[in-house]
């Protein structure tokens, strides 16, 4: 397979995993294989320190295989004594760099994670970059070292810097579609869905059913607009590569529809749409079903739906001090966006966090944000 035929099906499984997360060791597989790499390593968070961390996505994989006692291993032990994680956040959007400029010469020599975590992780020859993420989260990745010894030749540096911007894109959409609550939903439940745009097209890519949210955004032509029953995007530029993308999920006897994602500029907003669109089967969460339509599920990242405290506090059964920082954290804040904005500690908004995560059985920002969000969705007689 040539290094073009590696990259465009790295692309398609990266679409495809934007819809289920459970991918991503297969998408992580591939990107070895491409660029030569025993492994890479992925983690989407936020936080001003070691010590002040919130991640919303993060997966050790190698070879097509997920590390998780290796992960879990770096987060407890080792990530707070990670002399390169200041380092790597003050390094400019995408720029890649070795490992070797992340730690000083004492560092190779004293530092417990670059001697014991590294090399347990195959990561003293590799290659790491941060990019920016959605809400002012950051994005690290780290491909680990050349599977055969022999260094980062030109032709697969220049792979991974091509990989940049679509793993950006992935991290956005996948982000728009949790908050949104579009993930893991069938067709119906999709429809049906308030805080998502949803388009539902036939095999001829013909809209045959949308829901009230796209039905508004067409009707205003506020980015997107129904033209004669085919889906467009009001900017020329974005209406072309739009339907690349719809062309592209399409099905015929010769090959299965692909998934794809891209963002659409508005005329009526400063904020762009996230849109991605996928071969859905009905009342089924499989991607290329027997059969498949597309669907376009499309999400505006800047929207925040209003949830009374109230409501958070007593349906979840917290405090109204956890019930604030819950719908904040659910919100899109930081514990550091939380502290400054109430007067408190961050130290008291971390305790909150952790009893708020305790009564709720959950681990992550992301259970969190869906928790919260799911309110919205409740009988108006039960708000």
């Amino acid at each position: 397979m040539s290094l073009q035929d590696q990259f465009e099906h790295i692309l398609a499984s990266l679409h495809e995993t934007v819809l289920d997360d459970g991918r991503w060791v297969a998408t992580s597989g591939l990107i070895d294989e491409a660029c030569g790499a025993k492994g890479n390593t992925l983690v989407v968070g936020d936080g001003a320190t070691q010590d002040d961390i919130e991640i919303f996505f993060s997966q050790f994989c190698y070879r097509g295989q997920r590390h998780e006692e290796l992960e879990r291993r770096y987060f407890e032990a080792y990530h707070a004594l990670d002399e390169r994680i200041p380092r790597i956040r003050r390094l400019p959007d995408s720029q890649l760099v070795h490992i070797s400029s992340l730690y000083t010469d004492k560092e190779m020599k004293t530092s417990p994670v670059y001697n014991e975590a590294l090399p347990l992780a195959d990561t003293r020859d590799s290659l790491n970059v941060r990019l920016d993420g959605p809400g002012g989260s950051r994005i690290v990745w780290v491909i680990a070292d050349p599977i055969d010894g022999e260094g980062w030749s030109s032709e697969r540096v220049e792979m991974v810097q091509r990989l940049l911007p679509h793993l950006r894109q992935f991290v956005r959409v996948r982000q728009a579609l949790v908050e949104a609550r579009a993930l893991s939903s069938s067709l119906t439940a999709l429809l049906e869905n308030t805080r998502c745009g949803v388009i539902q097209l036939d095999g001829r890519g013909r809209i045959v059913a949308v829901n009230d949210r796209a039905l508004d955004l067409l009707c205003k032509g506020d980015g997107l607009t129904d033209q004669g029953g085919a889906l467009h995007a009001t900017s020329a530029g974005d209406d072309a590569a739009l339907q690349r993308v719809l062309a592209r999920a399409l099905s015929t006897f010769a090959r299965q529809g692909a998934s794809g994602s891209m963002m659409v500029t508005r005329p009526l907003a400063t904020s762009r749409l996230a849109v991605h669109v996928s071969p859905v089967g009905e009342g089924s969460t499989d991607l290329h079903p027997v059969h498949a339509v597309p669907v376009v599920l499309i999400v505006d990242p800047a929207d925040r739906a209003h949830i009374d405290p109230d409501l958070v506090a007593s349906i979840l059964g917290l405090t109204p001090a956890e019930s604030d920082v819950a719908l904040q954290l659910a919100q899109g804040s930081t514990i550091r966006d939380i502290a400054a904005a109430t007067g408190r500690k961050a130290s008291t908004i971390r305790w909150h966090t952790k009893q708020i995560f305790g009564k709720l059985n959950i681990s992550r920002q992301v259970q969190l944000v869906q928790l919260v969000q799911s309110l919205t969705a409740l009988p108006k007689d039960r708000r």
